[in-house]
């Protein structure tokens, strides 16, 4: 996504509301940046912030498309859109699930973004542990077999102890304690091609 000239106008306003979130902002060009938004399930949510020729827009990958259930990953993304503000779930072409959000250049203030980003986080964070168990569980559960067979350390799979050794996951599951770096699904948890554009 490459800014417009006329939003170009609005940079000087978003590079100071980013300053003033506190967060580590990479200005990648003008009108263009990367923000990384520091979570607890999800370590780090990587946030592209861009000017458009309409407003300003936030993608922010989450998981890799689900490996199973997609169904119910598709049904928890759409009950959380619909309670959702600001930032909403959407996927790309290869299915790679992100949160989209967007503000009016009229609307850009360290307030309003500040806002948006949270919104982002919030949504990402609390979803996280959600999306990996219904769409990663098995690999989930073979990388906390694998593990265990070996005496390996489970440490980054503490998120998941309550269910990992058992036979069902729930659909409804709710976020477990604790950050969770991966699976041997550790493909879930970048995205197929670097900076996809979502198609919702």
């Amino acid at each position: 996504m490459t800014p417009v000239p006329a939003a170009l106008a609005y940079d000087a306003a978003l590079g100071a509301a980013l300053d003033a979130t506190g967060l580590a902002v990479n200005r990648l060009d003008a009108g263009r940046y990367l923000v990384a938004l520091p979570g607890e399930h999800k370590l780090v949510t990587s946030a592209a912030v861009t000017l458009t020729d309409q407003a300003l827009v936030v993608e922010a990958f989450v998981v890799r498309a689900p490996a199973e259930n997609p169904a119910e990953v598709y049904r928890y993304l759409l009950s959380r859109n619909a309670r959702a503000y600001g930032a909403y779930f959407a996927l790309d072409r290869l299915g790679d699930v992100y949160l989209v959000g967007r503000l009016p250049h009229a609307a850009i203030s360290p307030g309003e973004v500040d806002r948006l980003l949270g919104c982002v986080l919030a949504y990402a964070d609390e979803s996280f542990d959600v999306l990996l168990r219904l769409g990663f569980g098995s690999a989930i559960r073979r990388e906390w077999a694998w593990r265990v067979s070996r005496g390996e350390p489970l440490d980054n799979l503490a998120a998941f102890a309550d269910w990992a050794a058992g036979p069902d996951i729930s659909p409804h599951s709710g976020p477990a304690s604790g950050p969770a770096t991966g699976p041997d699904a550790s493909a879930a948890l970048a995205p197929h091609a670097p900076g996809g554009a979502p198609a919702g």
